[in-house]
């Protein structure tokens, strides 16, 4: 099974898509990677989903990736005498370290590590933003704050920090010990939440190995003002509009997706966009107007994933969701103005031998009007480079290894094979050509244009382009 178009759809699983009938529907309503979100979810239900994904995709005979959604470190309030204060714009509310329960003048705060970061002149944001308090004095025992926005407080409510810098990593114990267990399940990308720096990424990296990549979650200023630091040290990232939007002004956000959208695409390395974008699918069979130009955008700027949330994972119209923005996606890259546009932010290659091959490939293959670009790709490294260029005709990535299959199923425009390595040039060709017939990619005497590295399974060594007949002896 092909796709017909070029982003992909990334699909929440949760009470409402956890069946493996209801995965399926999923799949084949246009779902390419399935996200598990370790906030609501245990090892055992967990390890139970993968399986089922599994099977899945043993059935399909797709390679189908799987991405672990880490919680992050959760900063919440304690609890109230009376569950709930109202409180009034302009007095004074403090948050301290007395566990005791809160009133409408004070509240405890279990995290040391909040206040003695905040200083005066610091926001405080409660419940998504719903209370805004600025801190007037903080001693690193309690912070002295006045109420400017908001009209209550209610037990256990999430407290935003957008202009503190705090000494935590973004792995929490919970997060350590999810990260160990989705890694021993076998899931693909694991997404780290609340990064706020480079370093952040270092730990769980370490922790990885390898075995699976990591997606850095932008939904923190602080990781905003050092995007290119974070891009540098993460596999793929993800626009969290959520929190992004509780932590800085509403109207700033479409903007900053599109700079972080763009920053990835430079950079070759894959983006999502995330959160409420069919957000009213969760009561609703249909999307309103505006959630259908939000899709839309994500994909005329040309990110590689788009994401559905509590749409597929807990609403009444799970597929319809996933269908929905498969047939949003694929009209708009239909349109007559999406390849200018894309074509319009494409970035200068880096000088190395692998990127230069990876834009010759497009031009020859737009230039020549070829079916398909075929890459061998033991790494991903090649696949990678194939989607960084946006060409207009589809990538094959070609792949020895399930798990890099697997992996390049978050990609751009990339149809995954797991296929055997070639024994030869030979027979890199025939292969490549076969496949492309196999899976609709070429009739009959349509061309190809094959990438791959020589000597045969170097890692990252794209060096060969060769353009090649389908259904033909010839080459």
């Amino acid at each position: 099974m092909r796709r017909n178009r070029k982003v992909k759809i990334l699909a929440t699983i949760g009470p409402a898509s956890s069946s493996e009938e209801m995965l399926r529907k999923l799949f084949e309503a246009g779902a390419d990677v399935f996200r598990i979100n370790m906030s609501h979810t245990d090892h055992e239900l967990m390890r139970t989903l993968v399986g089922r994904i599994r099977t899945v995709e043993a059935a399909v005979g797709r390679p189908i990736g799987i991405l672990a959604d880490l919680q992050g470190p959760k900063l919440r309030v304690g609890k109230f005498a009376n569950v709930k204060e109202a409180l009034a714009v302009g007095q004074s509310f403090t948050l301290d370290d007395n566990p005791e329960p809160g009133t409408s003048k004070r509240v405890y705060l279990p995290h040391p590590e909040i206040l003695s970061s905040v200083e005066a002149g610091h926001r405080l944001l409660i419940d998504d933003g719903k209370l805004e308090l600025k801190a007037v004095k903080a001693d690193g025992k309690s912070i002295t704050c006045t109420v400017v926005a908001g009209s209550g407080i209610s037990d256990k409510k999430g407290v935003s920090l957008p202009d503190t810098d705090l000494p935590v990593g973004a792995l929490t114990e919970k997060d350590r010990a999810d990260l160990d267990a989705v890694l021993a399940a076998g899931v693909d990308w694991v997404a780290l939440s609340f990064v706020q720096r480079p370093e952040d990424l270092a730990e769980a990296r370490k922790i990885a190995r390898g075995r699976a990549l990591i997606m850095a979650k932008i939904e923190k200023p602080q990781a905003v003002a050092r995007l290119a630091e974070i891009i540098e040290l993460s596999d793929a990232l993800m626009v969290a509009r959520g929190d992004l939007g509780v932590e800085m002004p509403v109207e700033a956000v479409p903007g900053i997706q599109k700079q972080i959208t763009r920053a990835a695409r430079r950079a070759g390395k894959p983006v999502v966009i995330a959160t409420q974008m069919l957000e009213s699918m969760i009561t609703a069979p249909v999307p309103t107007r505006a959630e259908v130009s939000d899709v839309s955008i994500a994909v005329f700027e040309g990110a590689d994933a788009i994401m559905l949330s509590a749409e597929s994972a807990a609403g009444a119209y799970p597929v319809e969701a996933v269908s929905m923005m498969n047939r949003i996606a694929t009209k708009v890259e239909t349109d007559p103005t999406y390849a200018g546009i894309i074509n319009a932010q494409r970035s200068e290659p880096e000088a190395t031998g692998a990127d230069a091959i990876s834009l010759a490939a497009r031009e020859i293959a737009e230039t020549l009007k070829l079916s398909a670009i075929i890459s061998y790709t033991a790494s991903g490294t090649t696949g990678l480079r194939a989607a960084r260029e946006r060409p207009q005709v589809p990538i094959v990535a070609l792949s020895p290894i399930l798990n890099t299959a697997r992996r390049l199923s978050l990609l751009w425009g990339t149809h995954c094979v797991v296929s055997e390595d070639a024994t030869d040039l030979d027979d890199m060709v025939d292969r490549a050509c076969r496949i492309a017939l196999e899976e609709g990619f070429g009739k009959p005497g349509d061309r190809v244009i094959i990438t791959a590295g020589v000597p045969l399974r170097t890692p990252g060594s794209t060096n060969m382009l060769r353009i090649a007949y389908v259904g033909s002896d010839t080459h």
